[in-house]
């Protein structure tokens, strides 16, 4: 079994680089720390947001700076908003998947789970 300092010595927080020709470059992102992903689920939790606010606090949420401090704030948002919208929803879909967020995550999820649970029990999975 794992020890309390052995799992607080992994970064267990994953990262992606999505290409934006775009705007010249990549841009990094990274799995949320729950931290993160409460500030997000406060930001959107108003149903009156639009798809493009929700992409854009995605976006504020994930990505992340050489230095694996985030790129934006919330009061980005609203900048974020102005860019492109093809390239505001590309980072915001890789973000997605990265964090298992959404329907792509939800039905690979399903895939998963339906292949795990086919041919072999939970005790016979292995261990990670």
């Amino acid at each position: 079994m794992l020890t309390r300092d052995q799992i607080f010595a992994t970064n267990d927080l994953k990262q992606a680089t999505v290409d934006v020709p775009e705007w010249g470059g990549q841009v990094a992102i990274e799995v949320m720390t729950g931290a993160a992903r409460d500030a997000f689920g406060q930001a959107t939790a108003d149903s009156g947001k639009t798809p493009s606010y929700f992409e854009a606090a995605l976006v504020v949420a994930t990505a992340v700076g050489d230095d694996g401090k985030p790129l934006f704030t919330t009061e980005d948002i609203a900048l974020l908003q102005q860019r492109s919208a093809a390239v505001i929803s590309r980072i915001a879909a890789a973000s997605m998947a990265l964090n298992g967020i959404g329907q792509v995550a939800t039905e690979t999820a399903e895939k998963n789970s339906d292949a795990a649970l086919s041919g072999s029990s939970g005790s016979d999975l292995p261990s990670n």
